[in-house]
């Protein structure tokens, strides 16, 4: 899994005066917790959450804060009603031991035969919720399309990764290759063709 480094430092004091006046600094409150150790209030410039949020990709986070560095990950986020500005974060202590429960994307490999016979290939789960130690889980869940015909797709209980369960319904279609026009339209040509010509 890629990691995302973000600096803060600790704040002093609490409340919704100190908040309002950190966001006009341009940052933002958060709050670290997990394990044995006591959660830790701190502030991060609004700036360093681009590389976290404005990606399709999952990371880990390495904070550094007042120079002490803990692995973690975003475990919830608040943004402002109209301007989508990020008003909180929280954040989640990661031990190499001890497993996590976090979202990566799906992507595809391959190509399925159903879209080249017309139809349209549509991703119903873009992120799958995985549970393992943090070393286990993969930065992506790759699906093999390459044998999907029209109407066919792949379920969550398809999916096998060592060591990680798959957080999902087992039943839930994550891939499928669904028909349209131009897929039914080619499906009647093959049937003309096929049908012998009357004598």
């Amino acid at each position: 899994m890629k990691t995302v480094s973000m600096s803060g430092s600790s704040r002093k004091n609490v409340g919704k005066k100190d908040a309002k006046a950190l966001r006009r600094e341009n940052m933002v409150p958060c709050v670290l917790y997990g394990g044995k150790e006591e959660q830790q209030i701190f502030a991060v410039p609004s700036k360093d959450f681009k590389a976290l949020l404005f990606t399709p990709e999952t990371h880990y986070v390495e904070l550094n804060i007042d120079g002490n560095k803990t692995m973690a990950i975003l475990q919830d986020i608040q943004y402002h009603p109209v301007s989508d500005e990020v008003l909180h974060a929280d954040f989640l202590r990661i031990f190499d031991d001890k497993p996590i429960t976090i979202a990566v994307p799906v992507k595809t490999t391959g190509t399925a035969p159903g879209v080249l016979q017309g139809g349209k290939l549509q991703i119903k789960i873009r992120k799958i919720r995985l549970c393992g130690v943090p070393n286990a889980i993969p930065q992506e869940v790759v699906l093999d399309i390459s044998k999907l015909n029209i109407a066919q797709g792949i379920k969550v209980n398809e999916i096998n990764i060592p060591d990680v369960e798959v957080m999902e319904v087992k039943s839930s279609v994550v891939v499928t290759v669904n028909s349209t026009r131009n897929s039914a339209r080619n499906a009647g040509a093959e049937s003309e063709a096929e049908t012998p010509a009357a004598e």
